[in-house]
């Protein structure tokens, strides 16, 4: 690729005669180039004077400027220690003349020219620190390190903070660095000695690049950014700044870190302690408390900077300024702190590059991102302008018109003409950014609560733990007026009220949430809709706050992605953690935000019960196959890998069947074929079956444990042989003898809906063809019906039903229904519906097919069958509404106006009378059909048939 320099564009010199004089000290430029060095040193004092002092150099680097960079740097690396200071500012020197010659004729892009500034500062740290660790082990005051260490600093690293850490230094830029040493190099009698050392090197390294001299200096360098600079040594250990930010750390903090990076030092200690501070950068939740943070952060800025001012062009800060740089970059900044904890592809230092990411992401729109973009650019420009006039470290605009016409001239355009453009860009900037912002708490107006509504209760709301903060009680004031405004408007405001207030009283903060209400007023739809319609959805609300990010996603009103996704999405959430509890912790924020995406869905009428039901099956089912390799994984740190096949986890009941309610248990057994593998290889080997038990134990417990995030779901393996009396896991050698010789007819109907939905794929083979071929053997139809009676009977006598609401247990409701369907798959037999290879019938696992298999069998009438099934999808669209809307057995007098309203259209009635008629009326039917059914089964059966 061409090195050459192609010149766009050309400074004016405001002092011609200046300019022509400089220009005639650099011999063998081409014309361009003139007029390039002309303009330059005629409008930049600073320019001019570095022209003269590289002027037999700056000629020939012009011709190949990054070929001339690149040997600059070579020099450097190539300086003996007391020729550190001289050399690397004749460096600076040469990298400041070459880039602002090559920003100004516009050969270069904004990024080449701060890339080439930054890289440099970077070069300069890592030289200066080295040279500085290897004089003190070779005076040996680092304990326990050797010459060997120098190439890493002896563990300590220099972190880049804020432009150079982004990679967007300017000319005048002093350089924000961290220095931090890893600990743990050092052995714990050497540790103060050491931190005594790394003290005195980083000192030294800044006196290095600091230090005026008669050459100049490098950089001038700012430390203050590290952990409470007032009271910290300037290097300090990485545990020390780790425990600081865990417990002390804030929001500009927060800020600072995005654009951090290690560059100079130990690098890879450097990100190995960055990699430990995500957590405290990036939130798990969507953090627009940091709205307000950063906002009060701009006030303070413009009250003690006093740049709080109107707009106007002379001696306008273009960065701290209304409309500054700073503004885009809080405007940035503050967007990926809110969004960048759950969206990795946010966490980008580049101020215009976030831009870009965030408008990628939805989260602003592509037109705001151009011209905040074309802005920034613009801006950087003109300060890097401001500061090549006098390598002075300020970023305003001059005041006198002098100093305004050297800006213009190395613009290359009319001073009028430049402030008019920077005035509009300042203005348009502050317009893009400041509504974004959360206002100045202002006196909101006492909201008058209709005659209806207890003033009581928003009388007591004070008083509530989410409320006792300050913040969180100033943020909730001015959410109010709009809350209890919608909360009157609602069919029963008073119902409304108290449904709220129960929200409220569970909530252990409030700060997050309240100000994810105040950024996004469209929530407090949501949150109304839901306190007033299910009770149990707004408990899990109180306890669960986190999950309304999901809503701000962008994608949670988006159609159902389906099961291999949703394994595919849980896999990557496990993923970014490394440490076990971490990922159980994480698969269980992932699955309570799409157990309420079901759930709102639900809840709105998007969906219907069926439809919920099979949603809450598939992520169910998605947790347990991607949770399961690591339970495996874990457990096999210290007891090896699984001996034998490994394990396959089979679903049984409503989950075998692809279909639970929103607080359904989770039916599953644990199989395992040993291959005559004996015991484990691992540090602590186990013998198989020990083995077995004890990590389907630890899946459980993954499943099940209360840990900070809550319980993925509760777990029932009473469905395996032997009950609870029997290990938690079954051999295949002896789950397949039992089932073939041992089991009762109960659990051949329960065999019905098994299926292998995670672990050894052969084996969960292995288990469906035996499943069929178990299920596909010949059996009396009589003796099976006469067990299902019986069976009826026993669950009739243990437990009755709680209501007319509850459409699950009792005669003629959703479990009777489903015993009649299995007995219809179990009794399927060979060579009649849906043949598959050997005229064997797939056995179906859902009650319709279930009942279909009996009709063919001729031992269910068809229309009984059609009744049968409209009843059972009438009862399961109740019982999921119900399970929605209370954690407890529905009553009619707790219902509510939202619930009765709720329940009644998701089974697609108008009023609740109507409703409990007709599933009085279809209980009483389908009981009469069942037990009809049933007792002429009975009457054929012989009187010594036994039940097995």
């Amino acid at each position: 690729m061409s090195d050459c320099l192609h010149i766009t564009r050309l400074p004016r010199p405001y002092d011609a005669a200046l300019g022509a004089e400089t220009r005639d000290l650099v011999a063998g430029l081409a014309p361009e180039e003139a007029e390039l060095i002309a303009g330059t040193a005629g409008s930049s004092p600073y320019l001019r004077r570095l022209i003269e002092q590289e002027a037999d150099w700056i000629g020939g680097a012009l011709g190949a400027p990054k070929s001339a960079l690149a040997e600059i740097f070579a020099s450097c690396r190539s300086l003996a220690p007391d020729q550190l200071k001289p050399g690397l500012r004749q460096a600076k020197r040469r990298v400041a003349l070459l880039t602002a010659l090559c920003d100004l004729c516009g050969g270069w892009s904004l990024e080449e020219v701060t890339g080439a500034l930054t890289d440099f500062g970077a070069l300069s740290a890592d030289v200066a620190i080295k040279a500085e660790i290897a004089a003190l082990i070779r005076r040996k005051k680092l304990p326990g390190l050797d010459e060997a260490e120098i190439e890493t600093a002896g563990g300590l690293s220099i972190l880049a903070m804020g432009k150079m850490g982004a990679h967007e230094l300017n000319y005048s830029s002093d350089i924000d660095l961290i220095c931090l040493f890893d600990e743990t190099r050092f052995e714990p009698d050497a540790f103060f000695e050491a931190r005594q050392s790394m003290v005195r090197a980083t000192r030294n390294m800044c006196a290095t690049l600091s230090d005026r001299t008669s050459d100049g200096y490098v950089f001038r360098t700012d430390l203050r950014l590290r952990p409470d600079p007032g009271v910290t040594p300037v290097c300090l250990a990485m545990e020390a700044a780790e425990r600081y930010y865990e417990s002390l750390g804030r929001t500009w903090e927060r800020a600072a870190y995005i654009k951090a990076r290690p560059c100079a030092g130990d690098l890879a200690a450097g990100e190995a302690f960055l990699k430990t501070l995500r957590p405290f950068v990036w939130r798990r939740h969507l953090d627009f408390a940091a709205i307000q943070d950063a906002h009060d952060m701009r006030l303070r800025i413009r009250e003690n900077k006093g740049t709080g001012g109107p707009i106007t062009v002379p001696g306008h800060d273009m960065k701290l300024g209304r409309g500054g740089i700073r503004e885009i970059e809080f405007f940035t900044q503050t967007r990926q702190l809110i969004a960048g904890g759950r969206d990795e592809s946010l966490r980008l230092r580049g101020t215009v590059e976030g831009l870009h990411a965030l408008a990628a992401r939805g989260w602003i729109p592509d037109d705001v991102a151009a011209r905040l973009s074309d802005h920034y650019r613009a801006h950087r420009d003109v300060e890097h302008r401001i500061q090549m006039v006098h390598d002075a470290q300020t970023h305003r605009m001059p005041s006198a018109e002098e100093g305004i016409a050297r800006v213009a001239c190395l613009m290359g355009q009319d001073p009028a003409e430049l402030q008019r453009d920077i005035h509009r860009r300042l203005v348009e900037v502050h317009e893009l950014t400041e509504d974004f912002f959360a206002p100045d708490a202002a006196a909101q107006p006492r909201p008058e609560l209709p005659v209806e509504m207890d003033e009581s209760i928003t009388a007591r709301w004070r008083t509530y733990p989410a409320l006792r903060s300050q913040r969180g009680a100033q943020i909730f004031e001015r959410l109010k007026p709009d809350l209890l405004a919608r909360l009157s408007r609602t069919a029963k405001p008073a119902e409304s009220l108290l449904a709220l207030d129960g929200f409220l009283a569970g909530l252990p903060a409030g700060v997050q949430l309240f100000s994810l209400f105040e950024a996004n007023p469209q929530l407090l739809d949501l949150l109304v809709d839901i306190v007033g319609t299910s009770p149990a959805l707004a408990g899990f609300l109180s306890r669960n706050s986190g999950v309304f990010d999901a809503v701000i996603g962008g994608s949670f009103f988006e159609d159902w992605p389906g099961g291999a996704v949703l394994c595919q999405e849980m896999e990557a959430v496990l993923d970014l953690e490394e440490d076990y509890e971490a990922q159980l912790d994480g698969a269980r924020r992932w699955c309570k935000e799409w157990h309420f995406r079901i759930g709102v869905h639900h809840l709105r009428g998007l969906i219907d019960g069926a439809t919920a039901g099979a949603q809450y099956g598939e992520l169910a089912e998605a947790v347990i196959k991607a949770l399961l390799p690591r339970v495996i994984r874990q457990f096999s740190v210290k007891h090896g890998p699984p001996p034998g096949s490994g394990p396959v986890v089979v679903a049984m009941g409503s989950l075998g069947a692809g279909q639970i309610n929103a607080q359904s248990d989770l039916d599953i057994i644990v199989i395992y074929d040993p291959e005559e593998v004996e015991m484990s290889e691992g540090r602590k080997p186990l013998g198989t079956r020990a083995y077995y038990a004890r990590l389907t134990q630890a899946l459980i417990t993954g499943l099940s444990a209360p840990m900070s995030q809550g319980r993925l779901y509760e777990v029932d393996m009473r469905l395996r042989p032997s009950g609870n009396i029997g290990p938690v896991a079954t051999s295949w050698s002896a789950y397949s003898h039992y089932q073939q010789s041992e089991a009762w007819v109960w659990e051949h109907l329960a065999l019905t809906r098994a299926r292998g939905i995670a672990g050894n794929p052969a084996l969960q083979q292995r288990f469906e063809t035996f499943r069929r071929s178990l299920l596909a053997q010949e059996r009396e139809v009589p003796t099976v019906l006469a067990e299902v009676a019986a069976m009826r009977q026993r669950l009739a006598a243990a437990k009755r039903p709680s209501g007319v609401w509850d459409a699950k247990t009792g005669a003629g409701r959703m479990m009777d229904i489903e015993l009649l369907s299995q007995a219809g798959a179990l009794l399927a037999g060979r060579g009649s519906l849906d043949s598959g290879a050997g005229g064997e019938v797939a056995p179906s696992r859902d009650v319709v097919g279930g009942l279909q298999q009996a009709v063919a069998r001729c031992w269910l009438d068809a229309a009984d069958a059609r009744r049968l099934h409209q009843s059972y999808d009438l009862y399961w669209s109740v019982q999921t509404a119900a399970r929605l809307i209370s954690q407890s057995p529905l009553l009619q007098e707790n219902l509510g106006e939202g619930g009765a309203q709720f329940l009644c259209s998701s089974a697609g009635f108008d009023c609740l009378e109507d409703l409990e008629a007709a599933l009085e009326a279809a209980y009483r039917g389908c009981d009469a059909i069942i037990a009809q059914t049933l007792q002429e089964g009975v009457d054929h059966a012989e009187p010594d048939r036994a039940g097995r």
